[in-house]
């Protein structure tokens, strides 16, 4: 049965933003493909249809999704449109499920609505719809030093640019808090080592998988 890790970047990056985190996940077993969209032009609608084209390409058995930040949005709304891809599990990192608050203040920031272009309005409200059949997963971030800092601060425990609270919604399967940021979480070992064994078993392992 071959398996394959399709990983999905965040707001303002490229693929190249996942590149740490799928070497680690490719030593850990999984064929990774890296799939990249222009995050601020076009809405979430968009992103997620480029999504769907990408994943048709694989010819994997079973098929994971590691997704980071927005990135998790676009996973959401990409599965909820077409559940014929391939079994398989999805892991987000900071995705902002129940909304933005850091999108929602923008506004104050100088030239804020295009800094964040078509997607500020999927950013504040948020996707929080989970895949029906597929095991879902949340990694959050707890160490605060991130964009939050510029508008304000989050006003509660986060990632510096996600609060915890941000990344739950109901039928989680796990949700795990983790010392990194918000971008730090990309080149965490130990987040890396917690994905490998989401995806390998339905649970993190903290702290028998660092």
């Amino acid at each position: 049965m071959k398996t394959e890790v399709i990983v999905v970047h965040g707001l303002w990056v490229g693929p190249w933003a996942m590149v740490a985190l799928a070497k680690k996940l490719q030593a850990a077993g999984f064929s990774v493909r890296r799939f990249g969209y222009p995050s601020t032009a076009g809405q979430l609608d968009k992103h997620a249809r480029q999504l769907l084209e990408f994943a048709r390409q694989s010819d994997a058995d079973r098929l994971h999704f590691v997704a980071h930040s927005l990135g998790g949005l676009v996973t959401l709304h990409m599965l909820e449109k077409d559940s014929s891809l391939p079994p398989g599990r999805v892991a987000l990192l900071g995705s902002p499920l129940d909304g933005s608050v850091v999108a929602r203040r923008s506004s104050r920031i100088p030239g804020g609505e295009k800094l964040f272009g078509e997607i500020r309005a999927a950013l504040q409200s948020g996707y929080g719809a989970l895949p029906t059949g597929r095991e879902t997963g949340m990694i959050a971030g707890t160490k605060s030093f991130g964009l939050g800092m510029f508008v304000g601060g989050l006003g509660k425990p986060g990632d510096g640019t996600v609060a915890v609270d941000e990344t739950r919604t109901s039928g989680l399967k796990d949700h795990l808090l983790m010392p990194v940021t918000h971008t730090g979480m990309l080149y965490s070992r130990e987040v890396a080592n917690q994905v490998a064994h989401f995806l390998k078993t339905g649970s993190f392992g903290w702290p028998l998988a660092c």
